[in-house]
């Protein structure tokens, strides 16, 4: 079997979503759906109060068709033993996608709450987590009645691991937790969209290490439309994705890894919205335990996400952007040595 349904992924994300640019950017100017910079933010990002958001839109279409052609091409092409495709394939990419689509209308309707309805926090905190979980459980409950059934996880360097019941509320929380770290990530222009980016090639890395050219063309599809994205993104950014795209990525993320058999590697393929999503837990947790034993809060980092101490250390976002990037390359490159010893 050819490379040409990830080629193709790649090049119609890619170009859908970097031409869809060219009228939704100005529509969204237009219909004045800006971004808000709220109080507690960073009081230099004020410069960018107005600035369109939404803009998830574009990857999101670029991608879904590039995914559906893709996928077209999988089931029309005939012989070859180089790639293995199963109907179960075929079920973790649909499965996958739909759950990506779903965060990322969950990620719609908060933003359309915030810009349009004028609320500024958007959906509250427990609206978006009860449908988050709904989201990943019915996923994971979608696989295993395709036949998906297999509780052993795959441990970096390790081997397996067989985590029997344990299995599935794990994989939950960790399916919540990743697509609410991503949203975190985009928080100063272009980083959600690279660091992204790095990932989608690394999933297409370790999709032809384990020859699934399925998930390889998904992963291809993700790849061009960050790339797309990052034309618009990228600082200083002409639109801004808002959760209509970060929860659309972060979900896609999440499903790649799980369509490899491999969400323990999220750890490597999602390792800096990992750390942004640590960085918050560890500043929370500090404050409150220091204002408990000392009667005053105290902070480890001048600010949280991780990317906004930095920003307040003197970097710029251009700088932040590309350190991020570095890592997350390198979790990635050590995510492929850890496929080939499998």
């Amino acid at each position: 079997m050819s490379n040409m349904p990830v080629i193709t992924a790649v090049m119609i994300a890619f170009c859908i979503t970097s031409l869809t640019g060219l009228w939704l950017v100005p529509l969204l100017r237009r219909i004045k759906y800006g971004q808000t910079i709220l109080e507690i933010g960073p009081k230099w990002h004020k410069s960018k109060q107005g600035t369109p958001t939404m803009g998830g839109i574009m990857f999101v279409a670029g991608i879904s068709v590039a995914v559906l052609c893709g996928f077209y091409m999988l089931k029309m092409s005939t012989g070859g033993a180089l790639y293995s495709h199963s109907p179960l394939d075929d079920t973790r990419i649909l499965l996958g996608f739909v759950m990506a689509l779903c965060y990322g209308g969950v990620g719609f309707v908060d933003d359309y709450l915030k810009v349009v309805k004028k609320q500024n926090e958007g959906l509250s905190v427990r609206q978006k987590f009860i449908v988050m979980f709904f989201i990943g459980a019915l996923f994971l409950t979608g696989l295993y009645l395709a036949g998906d059934t297999s509780t052993i996880v795959r441990i970096p360097f390790l081997g397996q691991l067989n985590l029997g019941l344990l299995y599935y509320p794990l994989a939950l929380l960790g399916i919540v937790f990743i697509v609410n770290v991503a949203n975190l990530t985009d928080g100063i222009d272009g980083l959600c969209t690279s660091v992204t980016l790095i990932s989608a090639l690394g999933f297409m890395v370790l999709s032809s290490i384990l020859r699934m050219e399925g998930m390889g063309m998904v992963s291809g599809a993700l790849a061009g439309g960050c790339l797309g994205f990052l034309l618009w993104n990228f600082y200083p950014a002409k639109v801004f994705m808002g959760d209509t795209g970060s929860l659309f990525l972060g979900g896609l993320v999440v499903a790649i890894a799980f369509g490899l058999d491999m969400p323990v590697f999220l750890i490597f393929m999602g390792i800096i919205y990992i750390i942004e999503g640590l960085s918050v837990v560890l500043q929370v947790s500090w404050f409150k335990y220091t204002r408990k034993i000392t009667g005053q809060g105290k902070r480890l980092f001048k600010m949280s996400p991780i990317h906004h101490h930095f920003e307040m250390s003197g970097f710029s976002e251009t700088k932040i952007v590309v350190m991020f990037s570095v890592v997350q390359a390198v979790a990635c490159a050590l995510a492929a040595a850890a496929a080939l010893q499998i």
